[in-house]
């Protein structure tokens, strides 16, 4: 699946916990990440392209990130990479965002344990390795996994954000 269909599963597992219309999505390649500041709580979602790179819609608008302050908002973070086609760069542009959205002031939340991966190195790895920074799929070799990771994580996640009772 491709990030947006990612992020769809996990606004509808999230709508099924909190209510219909829950969760709004947007999208980066025709929106503006000013509106990411309106928000307490965000859940971004990324893609690593071919050698550890950002996605272009990404890459268009990275460098406004640095315009914005997320300093009120809890941000959960989740990728898509394929770990044995590019194991060097395994959910790199994922580590890329973690970075950036910390630098703009935001508290992250959603870490995902690194077991059950194969690859050889990631920029999406907490600094002692045993965790990932966000929710780190992939399709491409995981498929099976991806519906109960993301169920799993939004639990992880709605936890951390304080929301649910």
């Amino acid at each position: 699946c491709y990030t947006e269909m990612a992020g769809e599963k996990i606004r509808d597992a999230i709508n099924i916990k909190l209510g219909e219309n829950s969760v709004q999505m947007h999208d980066i390649s025709d929106q503006s990440v000013h509106q990411m500041t309106q928000y307490k709580y965000l859940i971004l979602g990324i893609p690593t392209w071919d050698f550890g790179e950002l996605q272009e819609d990404w890459e268009s608008n990275w460098d406004e990130m640095d315009n914005i302050s997320l300093t009120d908002s809890k941000v959960a973070l989740y990728g898509l990479g394929d770990q044995i086609g590019y194991p060097e760069w395994f959910q790199d542009a994922l580590g890329y965002l973690w970075v950036k959205v910390i630098a703009q002031g935001a508290k992250t939340v959603g870490l995902w344990p690194n077991q059950g991966y194969e690859f050889e190195s990631s920029a999406a790895l907490t600094q002692d390795k045993s965790m990932f920074v966000g929710l780190p799929l992939d399709d491409e070799n995981q498929l099976d996994l991806t519906d109960l990771h993301i169920n799993q994580w939004c639990d992880q996640i709605l936890a951390e954000f304080g929301l649910l009772v």
